[in-house]
């Protein structure tokens, strides 16, 4: 059982907070490089860990990630200027660039040298595979760039998005690693979603009764999910989550490669990204355009936003006559909303003291543990896991294979090695 103090430790992750003070020595995606695509594009507000903050790519083309407050009267700096090298603003003009440093206080006298000592706080900033990735902590240990394959691969091979969850990062994490509710509440989706229906994969899941074994590995944990098939073989669908909230779902057939990563907002609203990528080709025309046009893992947004159109306040959309058909179990249309939905209607900040686990939990309660004991062990100065790059070099992997695997054995269709197709049916 997880105590209230567990709990606590576990989901509040502000500055100065053990979960909070460790997830900062990660490299964190914090907008889509398309939110600011040219150099003195208008700026975005980011939250994250529970800090206000905007970021917008200065006249050269450097990203900025800065407090969004300017120091003068504290006025939002989203309705700044970006001109000339920097962000203004628009109150009494003073200007900052892209480290926060204030480079130009127009009301001071030409001798003063005011503004050499406001600095607003800032943090380091990567592009990587369409992503735009900050480092909120210690300047001393921040790690290598982040080297996820779905991040490396061509952008042709690439599709990433994010959309708002209204709830804390963990339960929403915890559903990327239990595959057992799969074989519910994502049934009749998987009859019929485009980039799932046919395969062997989607066909051999129906087993309600998965069984779990558990490996605990350099950046994480590595899952394997046994279901029954014909004579002495199994189904395994073995899931890679990788700290701190990282996980990569088994592909289905031929099809890309699937991820998520559960990003706090704060401690009641998370960020939840989505990718698919394929290793060894270009993601077809069908594929991205049931990606950006239809609900499966990947939301229909509200437009302007990164919330879904169905939400909390629609009930999701919730169609009963779906839900009495088999088309969609629970009611609700498409993967990724119908694990939001479920994980929402926890609460913002689910009670765990007041949970009832079973065995197939166990990988939830595992990556807890290992949560738990990172965060305080990283407040005694040892790093965490996940943090090298060789443990994002990682695939999950689908198969029908022996009833009793070694873990050795699957490290060949567990590695990322570029230009070979990932192990799925």
């Amino acid at each position: 059982m997880t105590t209230t103090e567990q709990n606590e430790l576990l989901t509040r992750t502000g500055k100065g907070s053990a979960m909070g003070d460790m997830f900062r020595r990660y490299w964190i995606p914090a907008l889509l490089a398309r939110e600011l695509p040219k150099p003195d594009c208008p700026p975005v507000r980011v939250r994250l860990l529970s800090e206000r903050l905007i970021a917008f790519r200065d006249s050269g083309g450097r990203i900025a990630l800065t407090d969004e407050f300017c120091a003068h009267r504290r006025v939002s700096l989203w309705f700044g200027r970006v001109e000339q090298g920097g962000i203004r603003c628009p109150y009494h003009g003073w200007k900052y660039d892209a480290t926060g440093q204030c480079i130009e206080i127009p009301s001071e006298s030409a001798g003063s040298d005011l503004c050499t000592r406001v600095k607003l706080k800032s943090y380091p900033c990567i592009e990587r595979g369409g992503v735009i990735w900050a480092y909120m902590g210690p300047a001393a240990d921040m790690p290598a760039p982040p080297e996820f394959e779905w991040a490396m691969v061509p952008d042709a091979q690439r599709y990433v998005s994010k959309r708002l969850q209204e709830n804390n990062y963990l339960q929403a994490m915890e559903g990327g690693i239990d595959s057992s509710h799969v074989s519910w509440l994502h049934s009749g989706e998987l009859a019929t979603d485009p980039l799932h229906v046919g395969t062997a994969g989607a066909q051999l899941i129906a087993s309600t009764k998965p069984v779990f074994e558990i490996h605990k590995s350099d950046g994480g944990l590595v899952i394997a999910a046994k279901r029954p098939t014909a004579g002495d073989q199994s189904y395994w669908r073995v899931t890679q989550w990788i700290m701190p909230w990282y996980t990569m779902i088994p592909p289905y057939g031929g099809n890309a490669i699937r991820g998520h990563g559960w990003v706090p907002i704060d401690d009641e609203n998370c960020m939840v990204w989505t990718w698919a990528h394929h290793p060894t080709r270009a993601l077809s025309e069908a594929e991205m355009h049931t990606m950006k046009n239809e609900d499966g893992a990947f939301a229909v947004l509200m437009p302007g936003t990164f919330r879904p159109v169905a939400n909390k306040d629609n009930d999701y959309l919730m169609d009963r006559e779906a839900q009495a058909s088999g088309r969609y179990y629970s009611g609700v249309r498409g993967i990724g909303m119908q694990d939001s939905s479920l994980q929402e209607s926890m609460g913002a900040i689910v009670d765990r003291s007041a949970e009832c686990l079973v065995s197939t939990d166990a990988a939830i309660v595992r990556a807890r543990r290992r949560l738990i004991d990172a965060a305080t062990q990283a407040r005694s100065g040892t790093a965490p896991p996940g943090l090298d790059p060789a443990s994002h070099r990682v695939r999950s992997a689908s198969f029908v294979g022996p009833s009793q695997l070694a873990y050795s054995g699957l490290q060949e269709a567990l590695c990322a090695t570029a230009g070979v197709a990932p192990t799925s049916i």
